[in-house]
């Protein structure tokens, strides 16, 4: 019971501080579920740290779209494409099998180390909202492809892949950019789901928990999305930076013990 409370206020707390910045917290939600609560790295895993993901993307996602910050043609337009890849993504992962654990951290601390020099440079050269990039269509569907099939593969939003794609090449200023990622993951992240759910044949984790956890995620997405666009985004991108260290630290200590 200790180890769920724990768990329990881990999620919330991620959800809190993911939300603000357009991500889903997938990052931290595995990482969670692996080390905290013990869960191996499978599907079962992966699927509800992609719940809770989904959790924030609607609770943050919902107060983004009441401020405006959401553009709905941009995520139908995209949404096509990036459900494509998160099709394809669970695919990936059911082709893994036993071999998952070494590619998921592989590629998990690839993504960390590039967010956290992503965050570590907004840091540096400072958060204000930049206007949005040119417009280029492809790289844009493409970018959206790639982030659905990440979304897939590491049990994440995508934020981290989809907001520079928006800003760069979908022409949106970064608030915009936060909340149309947040439009295309409640869209793309039950696509997920789902194909991971029908090809996972092992167990799964009781009801109870899978109802919640997602509850824990929503309440900690939708105060942290209220409180988020009040407080400097300096204070969140330094706790945010903080944690993505301190996964890395783990992910590679863990993978040079496996190899």
């Amino acid at each position: 019971m200790d180890a769920l409370i724990v768990v329990l206020i881990a999620v919330l707390l991620t959800a809190f501080l993911f939300a603000p910045l357009g991500l889903g917290g997938g990052m931290l939600f595995v990482p969670i579920l692996h080390y905290l609560a013990d869960w191996p790295l499978d599907t079962a895993t992966l699927v509800v740290s992609l719940l809770l993901t989904l959790s924030v993307s609607f609770g943050s996602g919902a107060v983004h779209h009441r401020e405006g910050l959401m553009d709905l043609a941009t995520v139908r337009r995209l949404a096509p494409f990036a459900m494509i890849g998160a099709a394809g993504g669970a695919f990936v992962v059911h082709a893994l099998g036993d071999a998952l654990n070494p590619v998921f951290k592989t590629l998990a601390l690839a993504l960390v180390v590039w967010a956290s020099v992503k965050v570590a440079r907004r840091l540096r050269h400072g958060t204000a909202d930049k206007d949005g990039g040119e417009l280029r269509p492809v790289p844009l569907r493409l970018g959206a492809g790639f982030g659905g099939g990440a979304s897939a593969v590491l049990a994440i939003g995508a934020g981290a892949i989809y907001i520079p794609v928006l800003n760069q090449f979908g022409g949106l200023p970064s608030r915009r950019a936060i909340g149309t990622s947040l439009g295309l993951m409640m869209l793309v992240v039950p696509v997920a789901v789902l194909v991971h759910a029908g090809l996972h044949v092992g167990a799964w984790p009781e009801v109870w928990v899978l109802v919640l956890l997602p509850c824990a995620a929503l309440v900690g997405a939708v105060l942290g999305a209220r409180v988020g666009l009040t407080l400097p985004d300096l204070v969140i991108l330094r706790v945010f930076l903080g944690l993505l260290v301190v996964i890395a630290a783990r992910y590679l200590w863990d993978l040079v013990g496996l190899f």
